[in-house]
């Protein structure tokens, strides 16, 4: 799998020295934690400029720009200067983490640092000047411990700089009795992200250009290669490969000045019957590239699972929070075995735009049952209806999320880690059993109660210790997760 639309992190390293402590202690201590970046094989580049002085923080933030780095590390390898380390996060354009060395590699008179004491001022004068700067859940330690929040700071990195480049780009607006999704762009332009609004008129024009490309066999091949024999539609292939270069070239000439692309597209009811299939597994294709493509124009939906193609570095997908797991289910295979209450269960379902990479072996190109009965002829053979991606999601650890700009313009967000189970859905489409501890009380008090659309994203790892930084370096106030029976939601009822 290429992932070919999210950054590609350059970490840079800057220590900081107050000028009343020893600036040999502030430098041995960054190259500890270059060597233990080193030894974990964690590519960074050791700035030689040590910032005591606003004319050090220029020469360092000038020194990690010709090097390449779009993301920093300011190493208090002492107490620091409060004023030049924090306006190293003014100067350099790109995301600063702030960490601080623990004392216990020299004695307490000459070798001891007070870099502890020294992030509350960091903190302080950050906010005094309302900089952005990443401080860790703990933000002081020895040199293996800081390589170790290095590294856990790239995911938060790369996703911050994706969204800074990112433009999302629609067709056509929400179906009818479906606006759920629909949802102010206010929170777009104060992430950084731009959008561009066009017609589904105009993804038509623009994929009847695209007859008869000379690339059109090529994509062909590649989508026979993934899928093999019996599990596609060949008479189908070259219109969707049409549809897939259509949307890959729209994305390279409509970037402007941005460097990264999400779509969100209105896929039905008009979709299949002009175009001639369903989008879904040319939508899949792409996700798993890094380029998303949410359906039935979820714009914060896509923003939603490049965030998650962005923190993990894999494919992504977009599903209806859809169905209750029928008892007779949860009976027969055993659920209670995985450690899971039915209520902990629910069905995540999709038309077809999972991944086959995230899918069981089984998954096939077939038809779109819903549209099939609306809009075509009953008891006929599926024709432009089909070009669904189906099959059961293949059992995998996952985090179930979603960024949200409510009908008031306030972004919020949720995070639940689960799993799929290996358990046989016996039903249609892209579909899978999930199980998040405590999913019931989770989707009355947070779904439910804050009135989230259907869709959520899925990330096929847990990975809601980094969404959840994100969250907060974004500024989110109100970050949701399933919460454990000892900790009562605001709106639960005790006595229930």
């Amino acid at each position: 799998m290429n992932m070919t639309n999210i950054p590609v992190v350059k970490l840079g390293l800057i220590a900081v020295s107050r000028d009343c402590f020893p600036i040999a202690l502030s430098q041995s201590r960054r190259a500890a934690v270059k060597a233990a970046c080193d030894k974990k094989g964690l590519p960074v580049y050791e700035a030689t400029t040590t910032v005591e002085n606003e004319l050090d923080m220029l020469k360092a933030v000038a020194e990690v720009r010709a090097a390449g780095c779009n993301a920093l590390t300011v190493f208090l390898g002492n107490f620091g200067p409060e004023t030049p380390e924090t306006l190293i996060a003014k100067h350099f354009d790109g995301p600063c983490m702030f960490v601080a060395a623990a004392e216990g590699d020299g004695d307490l008179i000459n070798g001891r640092g007070d870099a502890y004491c020294g992030m509350l001022n960091c903190s302080y004068n950050l906010g005094m000047r309302k900089l952005k700067g990443y401080i860790p859940e703990y933000p002081v330690g020895t040199a293996e411990e800081i390589a170790d929040k290095m590294a856990e700071f790239v995911p938060i990195a790369r996703v911050i700089l994706g969204l800074k480049g990112l433009k999302v780009i629609t067709f056509g607006p929400r179906p009818q009795d479906f606006f759920a999704c629909n949802a102010p762009i206010k929170g777009l332009y104060e992430l950084g992200i731009e959008i561009e609004e066009n017609s589904e008129l105009d993804l038509l024009v623009a994929y009847k250009a695209h007859e008869n490309d000379p690339r059109i066999p090529a994509v062909c091949e590649d989508m026979a290669k993934e899928m093999g024999e019996g599990c596609y539609y060949p008479e189908l292939s070259a219109r969707m490969a049409q549809f897939e270069l259509t949307l890959l070239d729209w994305a390279e000439q409509h970037k402007g000045s941005r460097q990264y692309v999400v779509f969100a597209d209105k896929c039905w009811p008009a979709f299949p019957s002009q175009f001639g299939f369903e989008p879904c597994y040319v939508n899949s294709r792409l996700a798993s590239r890094g380029i998303p493509v949410a359906c039935e124009v979820d714009i914060y939906g896509a923003v939603s699972e490049y965030i998650g193609a962005c923190a993990t570095g894999d494919a992504v997908t977009l599903l209806d929070i859809n169905n209750s797991v029928p008892q007779y289910i949860y009976d027969e295979d055993n659920i209670a075995q995985y450690g899971y209450k039915l209520t902990d269960t629910f069905m995540g379902f999709h038309c077809g735009n999972t991944p086959s990479c995230k899918m069981c072996a089984s998954r096939a190109v077939k038809y779109q049952l819903i549209q099939h009965r609306l809009l075509e002829p009953e008891g006929s053979e599926p024709d432009f209806t089909r070009g669904t991606l189906e099959g059961d999601i293949a059992a995998s650890p996952i985090t179930f999320y979603r960024l949200q700009c409510d009908s008031e313009g306030t972004l919020r967000a949720y995070i639940a880690e689960g799993e799929v189970l290996p358990v046989p859905t016996r039903s249609f489409g892209g579909i899978g059993i999930f199980a998040i501890p405590e999913m019931g009380r989770f989707y009355r008090h947070v779904l439910v109660q804050k009135r989230y659309p259907h869709h959520g994203a899925v990330a096929f790892a847990h990975a809601g210790k980094t969404l959840f930084e994100v969250f907060k370096y974004l500024g989110i106030a109100d970050i949701a997760y399933n919460q454990p029976k000892s900790l009562p939601y605001p709106t639960e009822n005790p006595w229930a």
